[in-house]
């Protein structure tokens, strides 16, 4: 049988109609009607409880994962309203995928520090990990997150002969950044996390991208805790801030920090991991990312570049078809910033950009992606979060 592959999409607002419109489409692009894996992602605008209940009717209830997105990205198009539903059915012999799920809230008045949810979620891996595993798929409740401290007890509790690769991306929201869903089996979560373990006989290609440019010096951060940041070059973090942006921008901070970022180079390699600051402290005079930033570590400020965007992504397709040599993927999985959509670039210059990458690596493919608010992939060896990049992932064998 080898792998039979479906991607649907769909924009009606009804969340029951939208969810079957899509999963028939599925089925038709790949030829059954009895998938053993679905991914899904969809817009805010739906009821994620209702969405979801139609989709597992539809497929019959064998695993799923996925989560919203400020938007979803398939073959040929990459839409941002609030009403858009991508669902990726799967039926394999040669791919096996195992579901898990981890709440961050353990109880009313508990919340579970990141080490400890990776540590949660790191021992139900475990318990049946397969002897052949090829990739984590994570997607996650971004608004809060840190990353390193949750891929720090992921991986501390995890067994693997080799390097096991972690990627996806944090869940999208709407605009006003405060709510996220993330979706697995039968539950929908609204700050958790959710994994689905990829095993079998494939291999798995990825490659990212950010378009980002530094347009300052280099500092060092001297004063941090945690994943907060105040003060660089021994200077209040934002009276630095201040020789880049207005008054007026800094008040503006959501709309202002989609077009500029920090830039952290990590040990041993060339390329800048970008982070966004989704949040400031003013009162305690602190910057806020999404993951684990040390003193003395080296940073940039830097931003978006149009132009580099495209070239990135040139560079990356080129590399996903390097890493292929001639093989033609099973299907491709895009998780790109929602950061590089309609808030930076036109609809006309954001389907150009996606059509270049899409004509460079395969227009018939099973194609699903969601605009996110971060990033997961490796830079070298280490399991990396990202901002404002486009990670793309190719199974082939």
């Amino acid at each position: 049988m080898g792998t039979l592959t479906g991607v649907g999409v769909s924009h009606q607002r009804n969340a029951v109609k939208a969810a079957q419109e899509a999963v028939k489409k599925a089925f038709l692009a790949a030829g059954t009607e009895e998938p053993d894996f679905v991914l899904l992602f969809a817009s805010l605008g739906y009821n994620p409880e209702k969405l979801l209940s139609a989709v597992r009717q539809v497929t019959g209830g064998c695993p799923l994962v996925g989560c919203s997105g400020q938007g979803v990205i398939v073959q040929g198009e990459a839409d941002e309203s609030s009403f858009s539903v991508a669902v990726m059915v799967i039926r394999s012999d040669e791919l096996h995928f195992k579901t898990h799920l981890t709440h961050h809230q353990e109880t009313d008045s508990e919340r579970l520090s990141f080490e400890q949810v990776g540590k949660a979620l790191g021992r139900k891996i475990q318990i049946d990990m397969p002897t052949n595993p090829i990739a984590l798929f994570l997607f996650t409740d971004g608004l809060t997150l840190n990353f390193d401290r949750l891929a720090t007890g992921l991986q501390s509790t995890l067994q693997t002969q080799n390097f096991l690769p972690i990627l996806g991306g944090a869940a999208g929201s709407n605009l006003d950044m405060k709510l996220t869903y993330q979706f697995c089996d039968d539950r929908v979560l609204t700050d958790g996390t959710v994994v689905a373990l990829m095993s079998g006989t494939a291999q798995v290609a990825w490659a990212a991208n950010h378009g980002c440019v530094p347009i300052g010096t280099e500092y060092k951060i001297t004063r941090a805790t945690d994943n907060m940041i105040y003060e660089l070059d021994h200077r209040p973090v934002f009276e630095v801030l201040r020789q880049y942006f207005r008054e007026d921008e800094l008040a503006r901070w959501d709309r202002t920090m989609v077009s500029f970022c920090f830039g952290f180079k990590l040990q041993g390699e060339d390329e800048f991991a970008i982070r966004y600051l989704p949040r400031k402290d003013e009162a305690a005079g602190a910057v806020i990312l999404q993951t684990e930033v040390f003193e003395g570590t080296s940073i940039w400020v830097m931003r978006r570049d149009q132009e580099l965007i495209y070239q990135g992504t040139e560079k990356l397709a080129q590399s996903i078809k390097d890493q292929l040599d001639g093989r033609s993927p099973k299907l491709i999985f895009q998780f790109d910033c929602y950061g590089r959509g309609k808030s930076v670039l036109t609809e006309n210059q954001k389907h150009q950009n996606l059509h270049q990458l899409q004509n460079s690596i395969g227009t018939d493919l099973p194609w699903i992606g969601f605009y996110s608010h971060g990033e997961i992939a490796p830079i070298g060896q280490r399991n990396t979060f990202h901002n404002y990049t486009l990670v793309l992932v190719a199974i082939y064998s």
